[in-house]
């Protein structure tokens, strides 16, 4: 195909998913790639003195549509993958990675940028246009630009080796989700399966031309059968299937490429001048340094311990006096939770998922995006798509005006990595007075509705379809000047801010009344059943706060350290865990190894800003608490303050612009049931 007849090169506005074949991609990367470098050599040829506009804009407006296409390529790589695009991703990566080292080792360039910074102080600019001179200094800077020629020679072979390591990693997990099956003849096996799960399993077992029932590792199919399986031994079976993924002796293995990755990073951070990688990627984060997360994570340990020392001991009683188990293990962990939570609250997901039918969720959203901050969601059916499961709707202000398409995929599929994930096939940015507005989507595993039955959500599911969407708004209510400030372009500890804060109100009966209603009857759902959802918000929070410092410890212990001795995955991961540890170790399992969030994932020394972002939430809701859940105009500061602005200016400034106060921790604390300890 010639490069004209290539869509991924033609000026378009919506993806054009239809026209593309996976053939188009490599040919326009390397085209898309020389066009950039042209550009960049016109901002380097210029003989004028550098200056804000011709050298940090045209900076910034460089490669857009090399970023289009390399935007929608790896969110097809994540959404609707193939071996095809798999070998694709191994051959781009280390091309992009190599572009990015050539654009941030590139000294010409370095210099005019370095000429416009130290004029910084003289110069007048917006504070968007200040934080923007900021970080493109630091991309040279934090990247190499000051290094020796032979020292940015090492720092692209590491970059280009750790791309490709990602991808790996990556593609290993993938494969180790769609390879494991266990097939179910006996319908005994299933007992205390509800019915919709096993006609969930039944139709995936008929997908693969199968009699019986298929439980996979997907988590739509994998989570309700560890809930509710009454087989321990198969729930046994599963849950170490799930945990030894890439841990076994095969192909599919991760400890080299763990090892390989942490290692790399820390020697591309020393490279830099950097103690560890934590040092690095925490300079740019809200918390600043390793040793603030820390603390941060070992204070909040300290006060949830107790408590989920005292959650588990009660969740052992109780499992030794229902079935006589002495001591649990880690598949009794969900089994028994639930029971114990239906026998406190006599509330189980099977009474809730009735009155959340995806559709009506997805709407519930929508309207609590109406009700604060005056958005309207029409669906439409002429946008292409990359599968026929994706919707999309065109997203409208209060006058009318298109400020976002929005796209979800909500079920699993074959091509699909298990997770939920929001992202963007068109970033927003203001130039020559135009407002380009973004394109967003919101990517989850659902499952699908069956013959019988719509899609129906556990509340779980529910809290994760407005945590993506919370994302979503972050990303469709962007009006910055500058893409790379736009949207989701903000600190990574404050990024969760948007998507946790939008938890919250499915936890109101205000809200519940707008949406959760019967599938089959429209009935409302019962006051009672709010009430108990309440009241169990906190059940088990304990367990599940220690779970998630746990993985921030085991995401510092590979990154906030030096790594050079470490041999052994499992080892490490066991000396990081000790002091969260609530189940015994099993000997086939290990976190590291699956651990996309940290490796192939951004999270990498940022896994602790899921719990720094919930102190953020928890206060921030609190606000809307104190003077109405539906406040339009602390939603209007909400999204003028925090939604709008991406990373114009530093999020504690944005924060206390909206809160008028720095967030305080007692919120969470009381939130989570643990604030009994402060007192």
């Amino acid at each position: 195909m010639s490069n004209t007849n290539n869509p991924l090169l033609q000026a378009f506005d919506l993806a054009p998913f239809s026209k593309i074949n996976n053939a188009d991609f490599l040919p326009a990367f390397t085209v898309l790639i020389e066009q950039t470098k042209n550009e960049i050599n016109t901002i380097t040829s210029n003989t004028e003195v550098p200056s804000f506009k011709n050298t940090i804009e045209a900076l910034e407006y460089c490669g857009e549509q090399l970023d289009r296409v390399s935007s929608i390529f790896f969110n097809l790589n994540s959404a609707e993958t193939n071996k095809e695009i798999q070998q694709i991703a191994q051959d781009v990566s280390p091309m992009l990675s190599e572009f990015g080292n050539d654009i941030t080792l590139n000294n010409e360039l370095f210099l005019r940028v370095k000429a416009v910074y130290d004029q910084k102080d003289t110069l007048i600019l917006t504070a968007e246009q200040s934080t923007l001179l900021d970080k493109k200094y630091k991309s040279f800077s934090r990247n190499g630009a000051n290094l020796s020629d032979d020292k940015k020679e090492l720092l692209r072979s590491i970059d280009k080796e750790l791309s490709t390591l990602k991808l790996k990693f990556g593609e290993n997990v993938l494969a180790e989700t769609n390879s494991y099956e266990m097939h179910i003849t006996n319908v005994d096996d299933l007992k205390g399966l509800p019915e919709d799960e096993k006609e969930a399993a039944a139709n995936v077992a008929k997908s693969k031309n199968k009699d019986g029932w298929m439980i996979t590792l997907a988590y739509p199919s994998y989570i309700p059968f560890m809930k509710y399986a009454e087989n321990r031994g198969l729930r046994k079976k599963l849950a170490i299937a799930a945990g030894a993924q890439c841990f076994k002796k095969d192909e599919f293995n991760n400890e080299e490429i763990v090892l390989k990755i942490a290692k790399g990073r820390f020697q591309r951070a020393n490279l830099l001048g950097y103690k560890t990688h934590a040092h690095f990627v925490l300079e740019e984060r809200m918390s600043g340094s390793p040793e603030k997360v820390n603390d941060f994570l070992n204070d909040l340990l300290d006060k949830a311990k107790p408590f989920a020392k005292k959650e588990f001991d009660q969740l052992e009683a109780f499992a030794k006096d229902l079935d006589g188990i002495d001591h649990l293990e880690k598949w009794d962990s969900a089994y028994y939770s639930e029971k114990l939570k239906n026998k406190l609250f006599n509330l189980d997901d099977e009474k809730l998922k009735p009155y959340f039918k995806l559709e009506n969720v997805i709407q519930g959203a929508f309207s609590v995006a109406n009700k604060l901050f005056g958005l309207e969601f029409k669906k439409v059916t002429n946008i292409d798509t990359y599968h026929v499961d994706v919707q999309t709707f065109e997203v409208y202000n209060k006058s009318n005006e298109l400020i976002a398409i929005f796209y979800a995929d909500f079920h699993p599929r074959e091509g699909k990595r298990n997770g939920a994930w929001m992202t963007s096939f068109k970033g927003q940015k203001i130039e020559n007075g135009i407002n380009e507005r973004p394109h967003i989507s919101n990517v989850c595993n659902f499952t699908k509705p069956t013959d019988s039955k719509p899609s129906l959500l556990t509340f779980g599911e529910v809290t994760t379809l407005f945590h993506e969407f919370g994302h979503g708004l972050h990303g469709m209510l962007a009006n910055t000047t500058y893409p790379s400030l736009s949207g989701t372009s903000v600190y990574w500890d404050f990024v969760e801010l948007p998507s946790q804060v939008f938890e919250n109100w499915c936890y109101e009966k205000e809200c519940l009344d707008l949406f959760a209603k019967h599938y089959e009857t429209g009935e409302t759902i019962p006051m009672e059943y709010v009430e108990k959802i309440i009241e169990s918000a906190s059940f088990l929070e304990g367990i599940a706060t220690v779970r998630q410092i746990s993985l921030g410890l085991l995401d510092m212990s590979w990154h906030g350290t030096d790594p050079t001795d470490i041999n052994r995955v499992k080892e490490n991961e066991l000396k990081a865990l000790e002091k969260t540890k609530m189940y015994p170790d099993v000997a086939e399992n290990c976190s590291s190894v699956s651990f996309s969030h940290i490796f192939p994932g951004g999270y990498s020394s940022g896994y602790y800003s899921y719990k720094w972002a919930e102190v953020l939430d928890a206060d921030a809701f609190e606000f809307f608490k104190e003077n109405g859940i539906f406040n339009a105009e602390i939603g209007a500061s909400f999204a003028e303050n925090i939604l709008s602005k991406g990373g114009t200016e530093h999020p504690m400034i944005l924060y206390k612009r909206f809160r008028g106060q720095e967030p305080k921790p007692e919120a969470l604390l009381k939130r989570a049931g643990l604030a009994v300890l402060t007192n």
